[in-house]
């Protein structure tokens, strides 16, 4: 008889590992709580205008094509390369921009920062060295048995990715310069993580941008979904949407809202897991940090700004105080980091002609510590402000929409405490310390997946936790496996 899956949640782990699964031979069904599938991956749509609502910078490209391939639509999604890759603009006026570019990158450092273009060179150096060691050993391996991470080996591999040292404590060795420093430093927060707390093994993913790029799906990161969504039908995969799971029961069951008892061989969690993990009867929840929340600010608008690449970042003039605001503090930032997202600039599909679509991304505290209700509409005009400062100074002439979302929306739609990334990075809740693929050792039939869950956040590293799902399960079934070893 064919061995029955049951996905719980329709994230973007999920469908991944839906489609892997069904493609192994077994018969998957998603069931999904909200009326769409996607979890993080959805659009903001208004007056015939969309614009991703999560997830907007698209890293390691060949990790997310081989997945693609891997489930049969490699050839339904168009990534565009984005170079430059963005720029970073400084109070005192200074722009540092991004290239993937070695060259332009040397040209770039020697205009501004002479004095650290050694230090660059050094720091992509000892990254490539650092990514090509650690992303078979730590991204591409499950902990699913915690003895695999304590060995002799293991832990010299950590003590050489400097995984004991802080990002921007790390990054004092490369740069002199204060300002290059945060330029290395900020990527952390596309993980929800303190550049001044988190590991430096995660220093990787700024090296990542320049040796692999940075990419734009045509249509939206969220465009994916209905790829997927089509791809799962056409393999026969069941989806259920509107159909809330009320708990999962040990070993093999879930109850659906209804009292409906569904029965399986193999049980997917793909909520955040600090939340989902209530669902299971019988095992003890464990506490976790959780990631900082987001201030997004989405805005349609007259015109298209042509002279404004995809991406960008205004810091604060205290980035260090800032970033102590977002996570220590946990209070309404003074002085703001921004984020600002410009799709209409290489796609053009997002809006009507004449007119395009910005994001605006601003790191606050997760929690519930701040009032947004009340807060919201200043520091909007607070974002808007430092905009106008900073070359657009018609902004608010053009608005013609405006939808604002923060922390209380994310934590009603599932993610812990508001939190937009997950669990936080931290040294404890990274590689083996984090919950894994199989996060309930007396329950090996009970799997997870997503932003919460090994190896991490960001949309290419949750599929390659579905990817690793797939594999433990295989091995459970005990085909045999030529993939990575897990």
């Amino acid at each position: 008889m064919m061995q029955q899956v049951s996905v719980v949640g329709g994230g973007i782990g999920g469908l991944v590992s839906a489609l892997l699964l069904q493609k192994q031979g077994l018969q998957v069904s998603v069931y999904e709580a909200s009326e769409r599938l996607g979890g993080r991956l959805r659009f903001v749509e208004r007056d015939g205008d969309k614009i991703d609502q999560g997830p907007t910078i698209v890293l390691l490209p060949d990790t997310i094509k081989e997945i693609l391939k891997d489930i049969g639509i490699e050839d339904e999604v168009e990534l565009l390369e984005i170079d430059p890759l963005y720029s970073i603009h400084y109070q005192d006026g200074t722009t540092y921009t991004k290239y993937r570019d070695p060259a332009k990158q040397e040209e770039e450092l020697k205009k501004l920062f002479p004095q650290d273009v050694k230090g660059f060179k050094r720091f992509m150096k000892d990254m490539k060295f650092r990514f090509d060691l650690g992303k078979p050993r730590y991204l591409e391996t499950s902990f699913v048995r915690k003895r695999d991470f304590f060995t002799p080996t293991s832990i010299q591999t950590l003590s050489k990715l400097k995984a004991y040292q802080q990002v921007y404590q790390q990054l004092k060795t490369y740069f002199n310069e204060p300002k290059l420093r945060e330029a290395y430093a900020l990527q952390t927060l596309y993980i929800g993580g303190n550049p001044y707390r988190t590991p430096a093994i995660y220093s990787l993913v700024s090296y990542s941008e320049h040796e692999h790029g940075i990419y734009y799906i045509k249509g939206g990161y969220a465009s994916l979904v209905e790829k997927l969504e089509v791809k799962m039908r056409e393999l026969g995969i069941s989806i259920f949407t509107n159909t809330p799971v009320h708990s999962v029961k040990p070993p093999n069951a879930i109850v659906l809202e209804d009292g409906e008892k569904v029965e399986s061989d193999f049980i997917i969690i793909n909520g955040d897991f600090p939340v989902a993990q209530k669902l299971v009867e019988g095992t003890a929840d464990r506490n976790f940090e959780p990631s900082s929340g987001c201030f997004l600010v989405y805005m349609g608008i007259k015109g298209v700004k042509e002279d404004l690449s995809v991406h960008q970042f205004y810091l604060s003039k205290d980035f260090e105080q800032n970033m102590k605001e977002v996570f220590q503090w946990k209070q309404v930032p003074t002085d703001p980091s921004i984020y600002l997202f410009n799709p209409s600039k290489v796609d053009s599909s997002l809006a009507a002609k004449g007119k395009s679509v910005l994001y605006t991304l601003v790191p606050v505290p997760s929690g519930n510590q701040i009032d947004w209700e009340k807060e919201k509409e200043d520091f909007k005009d607070l974002i808007l402000n430092r905009l106008e400062q900073n070359g657009l100074d018609d902004i608010r002439e053009r608005i013609e929409w405006m939808e604002i979302r923060t922390p209380q929306e994310a934590m009603k739609d599932g993610l812990f405490e508001g939190g937009s990334f997950g669990i936080a990075p931290s040294l404890f809740q990274s590689a083996a310390f984090r919950p894994q693929v199989q996060p309930f050792p007396q329950h090996p039939s009970i799997l997870a997946v997503g932003a919460s869950v090994h190896p991490g956040g960001g949309i290419p590293i949750v599929m390659m936790g579905a990817k690793l799902v797939s594999e433990v399960i295989e091995t459970q079934l005990e085909k045999p496996s030529t993939k990575r070893k897990v």
